[in-house]
């Protein structure tokens, strides 16, 4: 399972300290949000070994205008490419584009999702995000909002068969909250614990089509380039 986090300069921790906590937490690997390049990334001090670090952009727009093309400049440098929705015009549009990995709080100010954007992001592969943070750190009145746009997006998710992600999106190593933590979470906000450990497995999944994707040797999916070798199809 993987989290999403924030690292700073975005965030208040640094990636080394996410990756060293999120391990001893009981995580496969993480996200990092908002990383430049997967350069960043590389020979990260302090990382666990084999804890799974993924380079991600997370686009910020104001518009759909503004969106397409910090879609189209950053696509190609990063692993995963995540836009922030918030909007009824900045989540279809997300939902609509291919290049989109993952449709970020999509329920976040005034965003709204409906069956036109949740069948949209399923056709063209998008996944939206639950994301627990209002759930986490917010009481009163944005707290009880947060719980109904999580109702509404889990309905429509169940009803159009729409991929997802799952994230508390933590800010600092502070709000990491460990995988069995956010399963009781889930549980008695209306989830099923395997909704939750799959929206958090979901971004593994994504990070290595991703990977497989920015291999040399990949034409399209189930073509490659090369001599044709039966083991690989085994």
């Amino acid at each position: 399972m993987y989290e999403a986090v924030y690292p700073y300069p975005v965030g208040d921790a640094t990636v080394s300290r996410f990756a060293a906590t999120l391990d001893r937490a009981g995580y496969d690997g993480m996200v990092a949000r908002s990383v430049t390049s997967a350069d960043d990334l590389v020979g990260a001090p302090d990382a666990p070994e084999d804890f799974d670090v993924v380079d991600a952009v997370e686009v910020v727009a104001s518009d759909p205008s503004s969106a397409a093309g910090a879609v189209g400049s950053r696509r190609p440098e990063t692993t995963l490419l995540i836009l922030r929705g918030g909007t009824p015009e900045l989540n279809r549009f997300a939902a609509e584009e291919p290049k989109v990995d993952v449709l970020s709080a999509p329920m976040e100010a005034d965003g709204d999702v409906n069956h036109v954007v949740a069948k949209a992001a399923r056709e063209h592969g998008v996944r939206v995000e639950f994301d627990l943070a209002p759930v986490l750190r917010k009481t009163g009145g944005p707290r009880i909002r947060a719980l109904r746009g999580l109702r509404k997006l889990r309905e429509l998710v169940e009803q159009y068969d729409t991929p997802y992600v799952v994230s508390a999106r933590p800010r600092s190593h502070l709000h990491v909250r460990a995988p069995r933590e956010l399963l009781a979470l889930g549980e008695e906000i209306g989830f099923s614990r395997e909704q939750i450990r799959r929206g958090l497995r979901e971004w593994g999944v994504l990070a290595e089509r991703n990977r497989d994707r920015l291999n040399d040797d990949y034409i399209a999916p189930g073509v490659r380039r090369g001599r044709y070798d039966p083991d690989d199809w085994d």
